[in-house]
């Protein structure tokens, strides 16, 4: 209670008592949604997310992309996704059931192999140049970086499977496409998006361009049945990409104009760096001099090599040049602005710096855990989005085109396209201490093998049929293998038996 308030109750304790209600019911419940002098500066308005993104979407890329070209900084950030989400790519596992409900081995099989043929960069990409895995690697850079990319489905007559895929970038939709819905059509136009009233996207506008890359004025209307687009959306208002450095940019450019600095400061100090001043500089005379000069200062222009002994004129001194601070804090300034880089794309400071001086083996292992989940959200993304999309269609083509001969699949497709995905898998940090774990939980029903081979990218039944091959090898050869092994110990424990 101020002085004001004090004299106004001392008068009228009515007035007093009214004047300091009044006052409690306009304070703010909560601190952040104060206006007064701290948060004074801080103007954000509510808006859809086509309002927030549209006018900014276009210069953020462009920035995520100079960094990706240029900082080794934003480079770490994105290396981590590409290797552990996508790695050498997605392993495909047929699931086909015959009549009985037992697996179809032989169709199985056959479905997996042309999967891999067509998986080829000649097969699978209409410009011949990329394999699928070098496709789902692109597509997890450019949505980290552009925030979203786009697979065109094509059809040619090249191939066991007449089915390609064409990449095509954000930069390719016509922004110029914008158009409210018509009398005859209901459908409208955002950003080179067709969009039908529940904002689904039903056709998209792409630019043409010439063969050497420019835009000759004209769009292409592609159905969306024909096209996949892959973007990280955040908001249900969403219609076109953001990306997701967006809230990194700024902070990984610091930390590159930092280190910039500190370089350039440890040059001067590795060199010997002088001023020269004169007393009472003045003119050398008429006609060009032999020591090229400043045209505004009028000082010769000089450099300084090692062992040199230089005279100088009258009237001149010399200052060294030797930066104050030390280049110490370089180190902490760097290492916690790219920890909160990396935490603000989900990532661990280990993961983004390959720093493992602060960390034991529990700590980094729940590191690897949080980045586990991270890149199993987006292995998940990639699977349901582009790779059972690219799937269904290649199967269907490889049946329509007669490759895959199957004459009921139209009436039981569901049970033809089942299958599971693979995904890359990590290795282990201690592996003792993970085996022993795996083992205990196998034996107690409390995880399976499947699971176990999965987290580490393996098929469990390609790893106990190749062991099985394995241990009949080491039989015929004589050299026994686990069975024998136990077989002895059995043996061994018997005849002590029968000692005793």
């Amino acid at each position: 209670m101020n002085i004001i308030d004090k004299c106004i109750g001392a008068v009228s304790p009515k007035w007093g008592y009214s004047r300091l209600a009044w006052r409690e019911s306009l304070r703010q419940f909560y601190d952040s949604g104060s206006k007064e002098r701290p948060n004074s500066s801080w103007n954000a308005t509510n808006a859809t997310a086509q309002q927030t993104d549209k006018h900014n979407r276009d210069i953020i890329r462009a920035r995520a992309r100079d960094l990706e070209r240029n900082s080794d900084i934003a480079e770490a950030i994105i290396s981590p996704f590409v290797r552990n989400v996508i790695g050498s790519g997605m392993k495909l596992q047929a699931k086909i059931k015959d009549s009985n409900g037992e697996d179809h081995k032989d169709l199985n099989r056959q479905v997996e192999e042309l999967w891999k043929e067509w998986c080829r960069a000649r097969n699978c990409d209409i410009t011949g140049q990329q394999c699928f895995s070098e496709m789902q690697q692109m597509a997890m850079r450019r949505i980290k970086v552009d925030g979203g990319i786009l697979f065109v489905k094509t059809y040619t007559d090249e191939g066991d499977v007449p089915f390609q895929l064409q990449i095509r970038e954000v930069d390719e939709l016509d922004i110029s496409k914008n158009s409210l819905p018509g009398i005859v059509n209901s459908n409208r136009i955002v950003d080179g998006i067709e969009l039908n009233k529940y904002n689904k996207p039903v056709g998209y506008w792409f630019k043409e361009y010439t063969p050497d890359g420019y835009y000759t004025g004209k769009s292409e209307r592609i159905d969306s049945k024909r096209v996949i687009f892959l973007l990280d959306k955040t908001r249900p208002s969403q219609i076109r990409e953001i990306s997701s450095f967006a809230k990194t940019i700024t902070r990984v450019r610091d930390i590159n104009e930092f280190a910039e600095a500190v370089s350039v400061k440890e040059r001067i100090l590795a060199c010997l760096s002088v001023f020269i001043t004169k007393n009472s500089p003045g003119s050398n005379g008429m006609g060009r001099g032999l020591n090229s000069k400043d045209e505004q200062s009028g000082y010769k222009a000089r450099t300084i090599s090692p062992g040199m002994i230089q005279e100088l004129n009258p009237g001149e001194s010399v200052t060294a040049i030797n930066p104050s601070g030390q280049s110490s804090n370089a180190k902490e300034f760097i290492t916690t602005q790219q920890r909160l880089a990396g935490s603000g794309q989900g990532l661990s400071y280990e993961a983004v710096s390959r720093d493992m001086s602060q960390v034991n083996y529990s700590s980094a292992r729940q590191g690897l855990l949080e980045d586990q989940r991270t890149y199993e959200m987006w292995q998940h993304y990639i699977i349901e989005h582009l790779c059972i999309e690219v799937y269904t269609e290649f199967f269907i083509s490889a049946v329509l085109q007669g490759t895959l001969n199957i004459l009921d699949f139209w009436n039981n497709k569901k049970r033809y396209l089942k299958h599971d995905w693979v995904t890359p898998g990590w290795s282990w940090i201690d592996p003792l201490k993970e085996v022993n774990a795996n083992i205990k939980a196998v034996e107690s029903n409390m995880d399976t093998l499947q699971n176990i081979c999965s987290s580490r990218g393996l098929d469990w039944n390609e790893v106990i049929e190749q062991r099985q091959k394995e241990l009949e090898i080491l039989e015929k050869l004589g050299l026994g293998g686990a069975n024998n092994d136990q077989s002895k110990e059995t043996d061994i424990g018997n005849s002590t038996a029968k000692d005793n």
